[in-house]
């Protein structure tokens, strides 16, 4: 049992640093991106998945309307046993509109080790359905902003400093010009999870998203270890397939 002894005081000292530490910043290298698209994407991942994602279909762009904020769902097994789990964003862009078929973009950020497999599943689902399920992790890279005090800033979905330079983020054009390196926007939204794990992302590969600083971005075992540490499991090498969500 003495051997383990140096790593358990290496873990604990690890976290005591988090627990210190001002906001981090991560690339979670760990998680790969899906995009859906096409008239009937709401509509099959509204029969595959355990949330409701109906609300992607309403637009976000009309007056006084709110961002629609990302979720997090599962595919399950007809049992209601786990499968693999999805962070789920509705890509949106200033000047898109629903076409009359109600058709939008989703990306998903998922266990980039089951990736293959999953998108294997996906379309075997898709049967006849009008949806488009392509592989576009070389083109977004999945991000968590997360540390002392940051859950605490805000009650919100987004966070107050980077509405302005995300999707629909805001009325400063000079941010958006700034913070966008190509047509797609981003945004950080609180994660759905518990507020402790800080705020998530999609961002486009290449490029640095907003509120990142050189000094503060640090490698996915500080996330690893903060969300342990919360108590919180991702993706399906610490769900196991199979698993009971639901505990009595």
């Amino acid at each position: 049992m003495n051997r383990f002894r140096p790593c358990l005081l290496i873990h604990h000292r690890h976290l005591h640093q988090l627990q210190n530490a001002g906001p981090l910043c991560s690339q979670l290298k760990s998680r790969s991106v899906i995009r859906f698209s096409g008239p009937d994407t709401i509509k099959f991942l509204q029969g595959l998945l355990s949330n409701d994602v109906r609300r992607f279909g309403e637009s976000p762009h009309e007056d006084n309307s709110p961002v629609v904020p990302h979720m997090y769902a599962a595919l399950l097994t007809p049992q209601g046993r786990f499968l693999y789990d999805f962070f789920l964003y509705r890509q949106s862009r200033p000047e898109e509109k629903l076409d009359r078929n109600g058709s939008v973009e989703i990306l998903a950020d998922v266990d980039g080790s089951v990736l293959d497999e999953l998108l294997a599943t996906l379309k075997k689902y898709r049967l006849r359905s009008k949806v488009d399920i392509e592989n576009v992790a070389e083109d977004f890279y999945c991000w968590q902003r997360y540390g002392r005090g940051l859950s605490e800033k805000t009650p919100s979905v987004e966070e107050p400093v980077a509405a302005s330079v995300g999707w629909r983020g805001g009325d400063n054009r000079s941010g958006n010009s700034a913070s966008r390196g190509n047509d797609v926007g981003w945004q950080w939204f609180k994660d759905p999870r518990l507020d402790c794990l800080g705020f998530r992302g999609i961002f486009p590969s290449g490029t640095t998203p907003p509120l990142v600083e050189s000094d503060k971005e640090t490698d996915e075992e500080k996330y690893l270890l903060w969300r342990l540490e919360k108590g919180v499991a991702e993706g399906s090498t610490e769900i196991p397939k199979g698993a009971c969500l639901i505990c009595c």
